[in-house]
């Protein structure tokens, strides 16, 4: 219940920023107003003393979400995928967050299988280890199947972690709801919605059959992708609160040394892991958005693996086609077109004048073009997009900010393999094959075709709308009413746009 019962979990927190020095730095980041500022440490401040110490080696805010625990954790780690909303400074802190805690025990993860599994432990592994990894929301463990001896990797949620979250997420809500209140000027910052889209992703994540589903779609997109593994998720094994997937065998990611002695070139692997990125993002449209070292491997042949699916981004396809095209604009130097795009779009209001806003995409760009192969970056330069498209009134759109932070991300592990990269010379195949075979008379007809399939669905239904329109058309004003109003156009106009589009592709096929 987000009550005033909530308000002693936010003197506690309020006490843990103060304690920890993190209190300003946070205000400072979110740009909060002086009611705000007053109000939290009002509540911080003469409670010090009950709050957390934290780990003084840690900067403040990464120190005080530490201590505060794993919602906390969570919350800082999605925020760090938020540049708009807390400042590039804060989200670099925050990219870094630990996200570990101490592991739970062997005893209660083998009760968790045991209870999930509705099997004894024994009967399902021959083998199961101490923990190897602990996290905020699960641990995993290596185990051997009883049945056929294949080792693999078993995720645990930790006992009791769904209670815990929901407790501290009704808190966040409640304080969203102070900062409506009492903060007005800050409410260009969304703390509420901030918080209901983090309740969405720590639902997700609290239920593991969520991310195996992930994990089985992505693994279905890039089964053809050459250099590219997935562990296979091991169904008879999962639930809700465990998932069972087979073993990643390879040479961490982030071990260039481990790399050089395997022999793999490294070189190669840097261009992989960048084209694999895009692929995924424009080809399909889902994508692994915590791609870091600590997710990745290489198989003894050079495979690239990923694993840990619990963070995935989605693009829809027409908002895959504008970032395609805006890329590819900027590869091309076609600022104008550029800008051309984000207008049809709709993502720059459309009283903006089109010829200055292509002059101050060209201010981002051409510096970027200046630079050496190692100082180009795509992170970079959508960074420097997002602030330019922000003073010309576009808003913040969830799914590119991801999009953003994964390609920071991606471009890291690239660079960290091959210094030298050119990420532009590495993009462009990439891109341009995605804007053939999307943007041009074949995707035309595979749009209509796409649009027919869909009004066929609703064919029987078209002549009752239509009528329907109609009669609700010719009736008196007075007899309508505002709802009739509200669609008899656009029925109307959907019919009969529909039936045209039917004969279009009819006649094209």
């Amino acid at each position: 219940m987000r009550g005033p019962h909530n308000i002693i979990r936010l003197i506690r927190t309020g006490a843990t920023l103060e304690r920890t020095g993190a209190m300003s730095v946070v205000l400072d980041a979110f740009e909060a107003p002086k009611p705000l500022r007053i109000l939290a440490h009002t509540l911080g401040w003469p409670f010090k003393w009950l709050g957390y110490k934290g780990n003084p080696d840690m900067p403040p805010a990464t120190r005080a979400l530490t201590a505060l625990g794993p919602a906390y954790i969570k919350l800082g780690q999605m925020l760090s995928t938020r540049p708009d909303l807390v400042g590039e400074d804060l989200a670099l802190q925050l990219r870094v967050l630990q996200d570990k805690l101490p592991p739970f025990s062997k005893s209660e993860a083998m009760a968790e299988v045991e209870k999930e599994l509705g099997l004894p432990v024994d009967q399902v592994f021959s083998e199961f280890s101490e923990p190897i990894a602990a996290a905020s929301i699960a641990q995993v463990h290596r185990a051997r199947l009883a049945d056929s001896g294949k080792e693999v990797a078993v995720k645990v949620l930790r006992p009791g972690i769904e209670r815990a979250f929901n407790k501290d997420v009704d808190a966040f809500y409640f304080a969203a709801r102070i900062v409506d209140l009492f903060a007005p000027g800050a409410r260009r910052l969304r703390p509420m919605e901030v918080i209901e889209h983090f309740d969405g992703v720590v639902q997700a994540e609290l239920d593991l059959r969520l991310e195996s589903a992930s994990a089985s779609e992505f693994a279905a997109n890039t089964g053809s992708d050459e250099g590219f593994q997935l562990p296979s998720i091991q169904w008879n094994y999962s639930a809700r609160r465990v998932m069972t997937l087979d073993w990643a065998d390879g040479v961490a990611m982030g071990d260039n040394v481990a790399l050089d002695a395997a022999g793999h070139d490294r070189r190669v692997l840097g261009n992989r892991v960048l084209s694999l990125f895009l692929r995924h993002a424009l080809r399909d449209g889902f994508f692994h958005a915590d791609m870091h070292q600590g997710n990745l491997k290489v198989a003894s042949n050079g495979d690239i693996i990923a694993y840990d699916f619990g963070i995935m981004g989605h693009i829809d396809e027409y908002t895959r086609r504008v970032y395609a095209e805006i890329l590819f604009g900027f590869i091309k130097r076609d600022y104008k077109r550029v800008a051309e795009v984000h207008f049809e779009a709709g993502y720059v209001p459309a009283d903006r004048d089109v010829d200055e806003f292509a002059r101050a995409l060209r201010a981002v760009g051409e510096p970027i073009f200046g630079m050496d192969a190692s100082g180009i970056s795509m992170g970079r330069l959508l960074n420097y997009l997002f602030e330019v498209t922000e003073r010309f009134g576009m808003e913040t759109r969830t799914e590119l900010i991801l999009l953003q932070r994964t390609m920071v991300v991606v471009e890291g592990v690239a660079r960290s393999l091959d210094p030298h990269i050119n990420i532009w010379e590495t993009a462009h195949p990439v891109v341009e094959d995605y804007i053939k075979k999307s943007i041009g008379p074949r995707a035309v007809v595979k749009d209509l075709v796409s649009t027919a399939q869909v009004m066929a669905r609703f064919g029987p239904r078209l002549p009752a709308l239509v009528e329907a329109a109609l009669i609700a058309q010719s009736s008196p004003p007075d007899t309508r009413g505002r709802a009739g109003k509200a669609w008899v156009t656009p029925a109307l106009t959907g019919a009969v746009v529909g039936a045209g589009l039917l004969a279009i592709v009819s006649h094209i096929l």
